[in-house]
């Protein structure tokens, strides 16, 4: 067997994969990624990517269709998809691989396999790591058992499919649930989103109630408190029956019911652990479970936080940590963001962005939290951006150090606001501190001077 050595081996090229490798060279080390499909990964090509694509125009749409004076904004399902097909990159990685040797990071194309300690075999090639093994391969879409003989969408399908499907259920109240209903709905689809629970039931309620309204407005079947109990193919077509004794007739169902980590056949026997499992981290992305502190995992196979972004911030963190660990310095002391401090947006009808803690979550950890909301539709410049603004924003702060540990807002185009919600989240900022950053009149962002006005300030 052919063998080849790197400071570096990192199994799995997608953003976070190919920022640790980046991050280790740029560290001084030399780095090689391993990658079984498309440099770039699922982001690129079948999640982040292709699906806000499918949603840009939908939301565009909206908005014009809710200022007066504006007329005829329509959607033209077959331009949507072929400008998606452009930002999967028509699902052709020559310009990540690009990215790649510009980057000074090698590429080994096959499936990489831990084979013992600091090895990694793909194919007939043995690698050997000097310093470090990265795992950062992602999750893939869970499929029900009760779904698994239909031939159901996961979300790669979701994102990539030719054609609109006359109808679709989707089965799964999520994250991916909730912005596929709203994509293929707009673009002609008859949609059946059935949910176990309430939809986005991981936010605030509120959040859930205004998406499901916003997609029931949008022509949605919204059916929550319910779960499939059969599932049939026929003729091209799919009958789901639900357990409250209804039946869903579509020509394709969806299986948005959550992710599991890509992580079997990697060859994690091979070094103690259980193979497909989720993998435990350190605050510096060190595997806790493998002795000799030489395994690392980024991304959604740690199970932090399963966002694009967020699995960047900490192939950051891990490549700066091997590489200072090479150097024989001791890595840098980070309070990680991925644990407690994470935003994220939900590009649904209308839009929901995070970042931090719920009342619950803050209240379960022992902090004593007050709950201020608001209605953002109140704000001048949501009212300027669509007539008739529906939306709302909660914010949850720790009253013993005054400082905010958790925004969430619901209402159309709030996703470009909850940076300054993370700023303040993960800076820590005092309210009596925060109180001096004016938000520009009229803008959206004002929701902050009357969330502050609200409390008290």
């Amino acid at each position: 067997m052919a063998s080849d050595e790197y400071d570096v081996i990192v199994i799995g090229a997608g953003p976070t994969g190919e920022n640790v490798a980046g991050r280790a060279v740029q560290g001084g080390l030399s780095a090689v990624v391993v990658e079984s499909e498309l440099v770039g990964g699922e982001c690129s090509y079948w999640a982040c990517m292709p699906s806000k694509a499918l949603l840009r125009p939908v939301g565009a749409v909206g908005e014009a269709a809710a200022v007066r004076g504006v007329t005829g904004a329509r959607l033209e399902p077959a331009e949507v998809l072929a400008r998606r097909d452009t930002f999967a990159h028509d699902w052709k990685d020559d310009g990540q691989v690009e990215w790649l040797h510009g980057a000074k990071v090698s590429l080994v194309r096959g499936q990489g396999r831990l084979a013992g300690e600091r090895l990694v075999a793909v194919g007939d090639v043995t690698l050997a790591a000097r310093h470090a093994v990265v795992i950062a391969t992602g999750t893939h879409a869970l499929v029900p058992p009760e779904l698994a003989g239909v031939r159901p969408w996961t979300s790669r399908e979701a994102t990539s499919a030719k054609t609109v499907p006359g109808r679709l259920a989707i089965v799964g109240g999520g994250v991916v649930g909730c912005e596929m209903a709203a994509a293929w709905s707009a673009l002609g689809a008859r949609v059946t989103l059935a949910s176990r629970g309430p939809l986005l039931d991981r936010l605030p309620a509120f959040a859930g109630e205004q998406v499901a309204a916003g997609l029931r407005d949008a022509g949605v079947d919204v059916r929550t408190g319910v779960n499939v109990a059969a599932a049939s193919r026929a003729d091209g077509h799919v009958t789901l029956t639900l357990d409250d004794g209804t039946a869903v007739e579509a020509d394709e169902v969806l299986a948005a019911a959550g992710r599991t980590p890509k992580t079997a056949g990697i060859g994690l026997d091979s070094v103690g652990l259980a193979d497909g499992s989720w993998l435990s981290v350190d605050d510096t992305m060190r595997v806790t479970d493998v002795a000799g502190g030489w395994l690392y995992a980024c991304g959604d196979v740690n199970h932090l936080a399963l966002l694009t972004h967020m699995g960047k911030y900490q192939a950051r963190v891990c490549g700066d940590a091997i590489a200072a660990r090479a150097a024989g310095r001791a890595p840098a002391v980070v309070d990680i963001a991925s644990r407690t401090r994470v935003p994220q947006v939900v590009f649904t009808l209308p839009e929901v962005a995070a970042v931090g803690l719920t009342a619950e979550q803050a209240t379960a950890a022992g902090l004593r939290v007050r709950v201020v909301e608001y209605d953002i539709g109140q704000v001048a410049g949501a009212k300027l951006f669509a007539d008739g603004y529906q939306g709302r924003a909660q914010m949850v702060v720790d009253e013993d150090r005054r400082v905010i540990v958790g925004l969430t807002l619901a209402g159309p185009g709030v996703g470009e606001i909850i940076h300054s919600a993370t700023i303040a989240v993960v800076g820590q900022v005092p309210l009596d501190l925060l109180w001096h950053a004016v938000p520009a009149y009229p803008t959206m962002s004002e929701v902050w001077l009357r969330l502050l006005e609200t409390y008290g300030l």
